[in-house]
């Protein structure tokens, strides 16, 4: 490079010229538009359905009641988990919305 330019080649060569370019405009050229076809869709066929992957289940069973030490049921949860702990919680408290005693029987896999 030389280190002798003047502002005017500075600023030139930074940005440009100062003179707007011309642009050229080419005209667009018309081209011969294809015929339209119309394609009727096919008719709609019955969906497959897709067969469910097997989902991990345990069985949960409670002895609930509302009297201590009174009358109590059994009661049944299937939960949707391989996890003892979660579906023990979600069956007890599954149970505490309608009995005030909970007691976890057993937990099974199903």
């Amino acid at each position: 490079m030389n280190p002798d330019l003047t502002e005017e080649e500075m600023r030139r060569a930074l940005f440009g010229s100062a003179e707007p370019s011309q642009q050229v405009i080419a005209a667009p050229i018309s081209e011969p538009v294809p015929e339209v076809v119309f394609v009727t869709p096919p008719a709609p066929t019955a969906k497959k359905k897709v067969s469910k992957a097997f989902t991990p289940r345990l069985r949960v069973t409670l002895r609930v009641g509302n009297e201590f030490e009174g009358k109590t049921f059994e009661l049944i949860h299937e939960a949707d988990t391989l996890s003892t702990l979660q579906a023990e919680q979600e069956a007890v408290k599954m149970a505490r919305k309608k009995f005030r005693y909970v007691e976890v029987v057993s937990i099974k896999s199903m």
